[in-house]
């Protein structure tokens, strides 16, 4: 008697399932497909083959089985004990990201053990209820994604907790009076759990580690943004102290083992805001047809040596950060806005690409050196554009400025701008030729009043003066 039968009766649900556990059990690793099943289990008929594939969607729902293809399955492998990584959401749809998998898993608040964004986690995966998603229970959190939280202190009565802006914690940070390190309600503050929930309670119970200050305040907000997002908004003591000491002496061996730019004319381009001015053009006709450019950045090698307090900050903050009203620095302000900033008459050592350029800014040679420059004059961005259109060049064109009126052209260093922004035209002319792509787009600036409050909002658009400077 075939298999597909039992007692001259066809199978029925229960007794067909546990066959085809059996099966793909004692078939781990290999794709079956329905023509191998049915074989296997000798199901001849229309009515058993259809039951069967019921059967088989019910338990790939279950997660007993994987579908390979439309009509092919095989054991699941994964086993129902998992690791990945949580993602709390406001609206309590959390879920957690399999390692080995781009599809994510509902956790139901009740099952997620206070888990927050970004911990990971091992998990189980629970068995499916008829016409639900499929969802998994964290059972252990394996590490935390931070210890650390942002927000506003609130009291009420004897209580103090923390209110996150990102309100997304699990639950209430609470904080013993004792380690509010004289922080005031209201006070925004940077708060580091010291004790996680467990199954005899659910808060989380902290320590203030830094009191920002007010909420409201510009400077405060400010920072506060900074500390949420794990930015430093301040730098440390001892790094400061170590930048305080440096020597911004340049010695006759320095002057030395470098090219002296000093005379060559030289100068910086940049937002009217700017504060450290970290990079500068020189230009000098060398004879008729050929041109001198130089670019030189601040040498900031010379003075932060690699492995030094200083590196190692510079390495963790990685770069300088841009606020709408302020710029932190990668390096401490002694450095940045006064040593190793190109700021005016004021000798400073560089290091510098410098370009041989004909007519048609063909480079006919460049060198890279160790210089010493000063810069003539810093210009903002609007003066040279200014300075640009008083003498006809045409904005985003590539032709050269007209010929030079009997007297020169307008303006302090006119002859000398233009010359940049001819020779920066025509290279940018051929980069195109040669396939560039351009990325010109609007940016949306802010000019804020000395309290940090926006009074204005405009859109910030490229022009010749700008990409004078991207250009070189």
């Amino acid at each position: 008697m075939g298999k597909g039968k039992k007692g001259g009766k066809r199978l029925t649900k229960k007794q067909l399932a546990p066959k085809l556990e059996e099966l793909f059990a004692s078939n781990p690793g290999k794709t079956l497909s329905f023509k191998d099943i049915f074989r296997s289990l000798h199901l001849d008929t229309h009515p058993l083959k259809m039951l069967a594939i019921d059967i088989m969607e019910e338990m790939a729902w279950d997660d007993f089985i994987t579908r390979v293809t439309d009509n092919s399955y095989q054991l699941n492998m994964k086993g129902q004990v998992q690791e990945g990584v949580f993602q709390r959401k406001t609206n309590g749809k959390n879920s957690i990201m399999p390692d080995d998998s781009d599809k994510p898993i509902f956790v139901a608040e009740r099952n997620s053990m206070w888990a927050l964004t970004g911990d990971r986690v091992r998990f189980a995966c629970m068995a499916r209820r008829k016409n639900h998603i499929k969802e998994a229970q964290v059972i252990q959190i394996l590490e935390r994604a931070k210890d650390t939280f942002v927000g506003r202190l609130s009291f009420d009565h004897d209580l103090c907790t923390l209110i996150s802006p990102s309100n997304v914690l699990a639950n209430s940070i609470i904080i013993p009076r004792r380690k509010l390190k004289g922080g005031k309600d209201g006070d925004n503050a940077v708060v580091r759990i010291v004790e996680w929930p467990d199954q005899d309670h659910r808060n989380m119970i902290g320590e203030v580690v830094d009191v920002l200050g007010k909420a409201g305040n510009n400077d405060v907000e400010m920072n506060t943004i900074l500390a949420q997002y794990g930015l430093p908004y301040k730098y440390p003591k001892n790094v400061e102290e170590a930048a305080e000491k440096i020597s911004a002496e340049i010695t006759p061996e320095d002057y030395a083992e470098r090219e002296d730019f000093r005379d060559v004319f030289t100068c910086t381009i940049d937002p009217k805001d700017a504060k450290d001015f970290d990079d500068a053009l020189s230009i000098r006709q060398l004879k008729d047809g050929l041109w001198e450019v130089g670019v030189h950045i601040a040498d900031v090698s010379h003075y932060v040596t690699e492995g030094s307090v200083i590196d190692k900050e510079a390495v963790k903050r990685a770069t300088s950060i841009y606020l709408v009203d302020r710029t932190i620095p990668m390096l401490p302000e002694r450095l940045c806005n006064f040593i190793c900033s190109l700021r005016p008459d004021e000798e400073k050592l560089a290091f510098s690409v410098i370009f041989n350029l004909d007519e048609e800014a063909n480079v006919k040679a460049y060198r890279i050196v160790h210089t010493v420059i000063k810069s003539n004059r810093r210009y903002a961005y609007e003066e040279v554009q200014e300075l640009l259109e008083q003498n006809g060049v045409v904005d985003g064109t590539g032709e050269p400025a007209p010929a030079a009126p009997k007297g020169g052209y307008k303006g302090e260093n006119a002859d000398a701008l233009i010359m940049l922004d001819r020779l920066a035209k025509k290279l940018r002319a051929a980069r195109f030729k040669n396939g560039a792509v351009r990325f010109d787009r609007e940016e949306l600036h802010f000019d804020v009043d000395e309290k940090g409050k926006p009074v204005r909002c405009y859109f910030k658009r490229s022009k010749d003066a700008n990409k004078l400077i991207e250009e070189f």
